[in-house]
């Protein structure tokens, strides 16, 4: 087996081949955490060059985009790993994962670990879920709040609560059933658009204010300006790939509501 010339500056090396394509896969579970996570292409990239070097290799070549990630890293003895995924789940904004997710790549670039605890500690911020208390509790108010904002009254806000109730529901159990962002979006702005609907013809509440509440639970802000951010730093094809799939999916929420409304025979 293919033995990597050691180096004894106290950098973790791999020794073997098998344990270079180990650590290619972990560096790549990295990087595809990160980006599930909310994270900018710059801070995926940048993350694992910096993780390469803590882990002694002479080049690490990585490319990334929303939907893809091709690592490669070449170390001494003419030993050189490619290794490429496709990433098929949707992206979402998790903060706390990517807090967690900075903290441990700053640590292992100062104290390089084995790759198999680096595996495992990925893996176990990967798995973690919200507390779906606190998850559903923001959704609620920060529906209720923009609706508030937008000029809505009180009683504006307690249905503009419940809509938003139903779609934090949607997003934390319904989101693996759909093939993709798309028709998750169309649907849960169907679904909530009708009860949105019929909410304003039970009760003559303002339908207006109340889907401006709603929706803004499923517009991708976040997307939007890290896709910006990732065309001002040089990352045009990623950041063009990521405005397109925030515009397909800001059609499906248009689309969504447009039909709730022809269903319901308008506001």
């Amino acid at each position: 087996m293919q033995t990597i010339e050691m180096i004894d500056d106290g950098r973790i090396i791999p020794e073997t081949a098998d344990d270079l394509i180990a650590l290619v896969h972990c560096f790549m579970d990295f990087g595809e955490t990160l980006l599930l996570c909310g994270a900018e292409i710059s801070r995926v990239e940048d993350t694992i060059m910096r993780l390469g070097q803590a882990y002694g290799a002479l080049r690490t070549n990585i490319f990334a985009i929303s939907s893809n990630i091709t690592v490669t890293l070449q170390y001494p003895g003419n030993l050189e790993m490619t290794r490429t995924r496709r990433i098929l789940t949707g992206c979402s904004t998790d903060f706390t994962k990517l807090e967690e997710l900075n903290e441990l790549s700053r640590r292992c670039c100062r104290n390089p670990i084995p790759a198999a605890v680096l595996h495992r500690e990925v893996a176990k911020i990967r798995e973690e879920k919200a507390p779906a208390a606190g998850f559903y509790a923001g959704s609620v108010l920060g529906a209720a709040a923009f609706a508030l904002f937008f000029g809505g009254d009180l009683n504006d806000a307690a249905a503009t609560a419940v809509a938003g109730l139903l779609i934090a529901w949607m997003q934390r159990k319904l989101t693996t059933l759909f093939p993709n962002s798309m028709a998750f979006h169309l649907t849960a702005s169907l679904v909530s658009g009708v009860l949105i609907c019929l909410f304003g013809k039970a009760a003559r509440f303002h339908v207006d204010m109340i889907t401006i509440g709603a929706i803004m639970l499923l517009i991708p802000g976040m997307a939007i300006t890290n896709a910006v951010r990732d065309i001002l730093v040089g990352d045009t094809l990623a950041g063009v790939l990521r405005i397109i799939e925030c515009l397909l999916i800001a059609g499906s929420l248009a689309c969504g509501f447009m039909f709730a409304m022809v269903l319901t025979g308008g506001m």
